[in-house]
């Protein structure tokens, strides 16, 4: 074809102004990894000044632009750091040294942190106006400074622990995310000056809020008032120093290296993790955030005793730890959020009152989270545990969530007399001690408890049940694009499929049966497994769409995923757009692909979706031969992103979609809708630069999120939020017809 669905611009259009017709000098054919991701961030940010959207809702994008931040520096700039101090040179995908790529990311930092605090301060005054304050530089009313007094002595005071910074008292030991206050005083009786560090337990909230009987006693109003934690401990100092007269004072936060190392001959995974977790709150400073007029003693004492060598430095003129103003998104007032939603549940299901293993025999189903219920997944291992036909259950468990429903249905199923295995990974990142908790409760309760490779991550997201039914047995499977997590399928775009195909049946018992005993599948019928075949797949069918394209056919690839970071997809895509490949790529976060540019990647175009919900879904679809999109194009939803990591190193599931209905509610629905969204996206230039789309002139805008919160769900009616039958996508449109 020669248009694209990503609103059917021309290939000039999406260079836009940019001068790169060719790579320069000194112009590498990657984007690096590390950069990419802060360009990912700045459009996480982005949407906290978007207009359209509430105000609170604006403070959470601000709120995850944060915590995504300290991810990333306690993990990829941890790892940078750790290779400087190693002696290591290997250069990243662009060329750049370890030591390269820390100077380039620090030189954005500040930016970074700068601009989210001009964020801040505008939102800030845009809650006052709402009636929410955040008093931290303000006055408050006498009856809430009354209030805020007594609540300090009585709740803040005895949990506190003020300690002198001298010879005799060793400075103490900051842990990761660790919030303090560095207080300089002078002894009123003998004018001798001290140093003392309080540091905010991390059981305290971030922030207080003041009762609403209170605020509303003297104003006659419910207004919220806010005041952060250690602002209110630095407007009681003199409560907590007596005696002394207080100088000056200012806020600091530390950051550490949170990264787990596994030896590979590790002889006890669990105890191993264990220990490897109590490390991590020990490890190395990679970051001090400081307040900006911090003072320049203090700040010389922190810099020597925590060590800070290869850390980044940040001074803030706001709130410290941008993260947790999370704790203000969830004041009571929907009139500043989204509009609620109630996910719907799959009618197929309700047609079979309720039966999902009626429903999945009949047909395979299709499952669209957060539009339709993750209930549904959790009623399939539900009934799997209450079905006195069901002989067993396995599933794998890569998140499960503090509060995991599934969890609780293997545990009735073990009790219940049925033989449970669960994979559970336990190198889940910062979900390792919640994991080591249910794989406790699991064994317990008897469970087969399977911690899978020492040195792969299991990342796929099957279930398998396995159900007396006749004579013999039939297998019923979930394959799932997320995880097995209550809370962030309410948050993520993910998809779940649901069969009773034999082959996918045996083809999930081998991939067990490798992850539980290192048997290596063989034969294998429909599922790709990585690292054994699925990246194998990926290049067969991209030199398949070459093949076609110098055939004459039609040859076009579209791929959603969340990160593009692998140097032997890139350059088989690349190689795919030299050859006529029109090439549609929705990548959320880090893109190394360079699109756009002549004789590289002209018929590449690249699009980023960030909105309401967090895209998550990785669907890969190939024309095959035929026009995109058509029945013959060749469907696969995948637990995998396009990076290395999870092509070598964990076990991924690819899986073919044949299901004639299925394939096209996968790839005329979701996967299209995705590609016509202009109201979220984001076009990726050539230059590394990320712009928003702008709808043609005459082209009504399209939200795909919106789409499908407003139309039935994909496998019926549902409880859509608006009447009348599911509008159909129109490439040629670019909207919904």
């Amino acid at each position: 074809m020669s248009t694209s669905p990503i609103g059917n611009k021309p290939n000039s259009a999406i260079a836009g102004a940019t001068e790169l017709a060719e790579l320069g000098p000194d112009e590498s054919a990657y984007f690096n990894r590390e950069l990419s991701w802060l360009q990912f961030n700045q459009r996480v940010l982005a949407e906290a000044c978007n207009e359209a959207y509430p105000l609170l809702e604006r403070l959470r994008f601000l709120s995850i632009s944060g915590s995504n931040l300290d991810e990333f520096m306690m993990i990829r700039v941890a790892g940078l750091v750790g290779q400087v101090q190693r002696g290591l040179e290997t250069p990243s995908i662009d060329g750049r040294s370890p030591s390269q790529q820390l100077a380039a990311i620090r030189e954005k930092l500040a930016d970074l942190a700068q601009r989210q605090q001009t964020i801040w301060r505008s939102l800030r005054d845009g809650l006052a106006a709402a009636d929410i304050h955040v008093a931290d530089e303000e006055r408050v009313s006498p009856a809430a400074h009354k209030w805020l007094k007594a609540y300090f002595l009585n709740e803040i005071l005895p949990v506190i622990t003020p300690q002198a910074l001298d010879p005799a008292h060793p400075f103490p030991f900051v842990q990761n995310g660790g919030i303090g206050i560095l207080f300089a005083l002078t002894r009123d009786a003998t004018r001798e000056q001290l140093i003392e560090m309080v540091l905010i337990p991390g059981a305290l909230p971030r922030f207080v809020r003041v009762p609403d009987a209170v605020t509303g006693a003297e104003t006659g109003g419910g207004g919220a008032v806010y005041i952060s934690m250690g602002r209110l401990i630095q407007r009681n100092a003199e409560a907590l120093f007596p005696g002394f007269t207080i100088q000056g004072d200012g806020q600091f936060r530390v950051l550490r290296d949170s990264d787990i190392e596994i030896e590979e001959e590790a002889e006890d995974l669990v105890r191993t993790f264990r220990s490897a977790i109590q490390r991590r709150r020990r490890g190395q400073v990679i970051q001090l955030e400081i307040e900006e007029d911090f003072d320049p003693a203090a700040e010389a004492l922190l810099l020597d005793q925590l060590g800070i060598n290869e850390a980044a430095l940040i001074r803030t003129d706001g709130v410290i730890g941008i993260d947790g103003l999370a704790e203000i998104v969830r004041e009571d007032r929907p009139d500043l959020k989204f509009d609620a939603y109630s996910p719907r549940f799959p009618e197929r299901i309700r047609e079979h009152d309720g039966d999902a293993f009626s429903a999945i025999r009949e047909k395979d189903i299709i499952v669209h989270h957060p539009y339709e219920s993750f209930e549904v997944v959790v009623d399939f291992i539900r009934q799997a545990a209450a079905d006195p036909d069901v002989v067993a259950i396995k599933q794998t468990l890569y998140r499960a969530g503090s509060q995991s429903a599934v969890v609780g249905a293997l545990i009735e199923a073990a009790e219940a007399g049925k033989s449970v295995t669960a994979v559970v990974e336990l190198k889940a990142r910062f979900d390792e001690e919640q994991n080591l908790k249910w794989a406790s409760a699991l064994e317990r309760a008897g469970v087969q408890v399977i911690y899978g490779f020492t040195d792969w991550k299991t990342h796929a997201k099957v279930a398998m049940v396995v159900r007396r039914e006749g004579d013999g047995f039939r297998t019923y499977c979930h394959f799932g694009t997320g995880n097995y997590h209550p809370v962030t399928a309410r948050i993520y775009t993910d998809l779940s499929f649901f069969t009773a195909d034999p082959k996918l049946g045996r083809d999930a018992a081998k991939m067990f049966n490798f992850v539980t005993g290192y048997v290596e599948p063989h034969a294998l019928e429909r599922i790709h497994i990585a690292p054994i075949d699925l990246r194998e797949e990926i290049y067969c069918r991209i030199d398949t769409e070459i093949a076609n394209a110098q055939a004459g056919k039609p040859a076009a690839i579209w791929m959603k995923c969340n990160q593009l970071t692998d140097e032997g997809v890139i350059d088989r895509l690349y190689a795919a757009s030299q050859a006529g490949v029109q090439v549609d790529l929705v990548v959320r976060g880090i893109c190394c692909l360079r699109p756009g540019v002549a004789e590289l990647s002209e018929n590449i175009r690249v699009k980023s979706i960030i909105g309401r919900f967090l895209e998550h879904s990785r669907i890969f679809a190939f024309a095959n031969g035929h026009p995109m999109p058509s029945t013959q194009t060749a469907v696969f939803i995948a637990s995998a992103d396009m990076m290395s990591r999870n092509l070598d190193r964990r076990v991924e599931a690819l899986i073919p979609i044949l299901n004639r209905t299925v394939h096209d509610q996968v790839l005329q629905q979701v996967l299209l809708a995705n590609m016509l969204d202009t109201e979220q996206s984001w076009w990726l230039h050539p230059d590394g630069s990320y712009a928003r789309i702008e709808a043609e002139e005459g082209v009504k805008p399209f939200n795909c999120h919106r789409y499908f919160m407003t139309n039935p769900s994909l496998s019926g009616r549902g409880g859509a939020l608006e009447a009348g039958a599911v509008p159909k996508l129109s490439l040629r449109r670019g909207a919904a017809a």
